[in-house]
């Protein structure tokens, strides 16, 4: 049952959950303020955040009586400490960051998937020696030094290999076919090409086993005083997510155009179809489709913080899959 205030129970004595209260209301004639809900993106508007985009431009988010504004993120985006702190209602990282936060005490949790598998991986160039992981030994890669990645990579294929500060540049990656680089496969590659270099290759995180999530995260605070405006903002954002990827992508696109000039028509095209072909989104397990989007399983978290642990770099026992993570919020 919805929650009315209570000047509308005697005009709408029964609610449909399914119903958007801000439709019902508008049946009957009367206004509802929307509420005000903020979103940290992790990045600069990019197809990476077409779900986002999507609901707000096809009035998704307005439907369910709220309002949304999404603040574009870069490299000093500071995700956690601005959603921990109540400077953003929401926020989008990656689940690997935000367990070792969490384990520090950030009282944040994690209640939906953006990507059932963080996109994040090394982009290796065409005309490389490294086929696969165990072929790093030796190299040297331009990467986050605290990539949580990288020593697993150590870990599991008993490599070593050194370690260069990235700049979020592709430019070092030009012109050197031993170059190495993190990035994005839905990003990273079309500029690559874009400057004149031949398609690099990509050895993906879950390639290796190492399987993160890209996340929503929440205050618990805020997730203790409005859980039905989470669950609203989730069923927004899914529909966003499933018409950006099977509709038509042009009011989102324009959208990202006007607060990230840099996007082209090109680019956003060939990301949104990296994430359709990746499956990033809806899954690429056996189990994955459409109905999968914002899912988030127990299993996946446990196996997570067990490889953390075991690396060291998760303290034992410091955090569990059941503090971290909830399915409460989702449809």
């Amino acid at each position: 049952m919805a929650r009315l205030l209570p000047p509308f129970r005697h005009l709408i004595p029964v609610v449909c959950p399914r119903i958007p209260l801000l439709l019902l209301l508008a049946a009957t004639g009367l206004r509802a303020e929307l509420f005000k809900l903020s979103v940290q993106l992790d990045w600069v508007a990019e197809p990476e955040h077409g779900g986002f985009y999507q609901a707000q431009a096809q009035g998704y988010f307005a439907a369910e009586g709220l309002d949304v504004t999404l603040i574009p993120g870069g490299p000093n985006a500071f995700v956690l400490p601005k959603v921990a702190t109540g400077q953003a209602d929401i926020g989008q990282t990656d689940s690997t960051n935000a367990l070792l936060q969490q384990a520090e005490g950030l009282p944040v949790v994690q209640f939906a998937a953006v990507f059932q598998d963080d996109p994040s991986g090394l982009l290796v160039n065409a005309g490389s020696s490294v086929q696969t992981f165990a072929d790093l030994q030796g190299k040297t890669i331009i990467a986050r030094p605290e990539w949580a990645f990288l020593p697993y990579l150590k870990g599991k294929y008993g490599i070593t290999f050194n370690v260069v500060p990235q700049s979020f540049s592709v430019a070092a990656f030009l012109g050197n076919k031993e170059a190495i680089q993190q990035g994005y496969y839905i990003a990273e590659p079309y500029h690559i090409v874009a400057a004149g270099a031949k398609e690099p290759r990509f050895l993906s995180t879950w390639e290796a086993g190492f399987r993160a999530y890209a996340v929503l995260v929440t205050s618990r605070k805020f997730a203790r005083l409005h859980p039905e405006k989470l669950q609203a903002f989730l069923r927004a954002y899914i529909r966003g997510w499933q018409d950006y990827l099977a509709g038509d992508p042009t009011l989102a696109h324009a959208a990202m155009k006007a607060v990230n000039p840099t996007n082209t028509d090109a680019f956003m095209l060939a990301s949104r179809q990296l994430l359709i072909d990746g499956k990033l989104v809806t899954g690429r397990d056996a189990d994955g489709g459409p109905q999968n989007v914002g899912r988030l399983t127990v299993a996946r978290f446990n196996t997570q913080i067990r490889q953390l642990e075991e690396l060291g770099i998760l303290p034992k026992g410091k955090v569990t899959a059941g503090q971290a993570m909830t399915t409460d919020f989702l449809p």
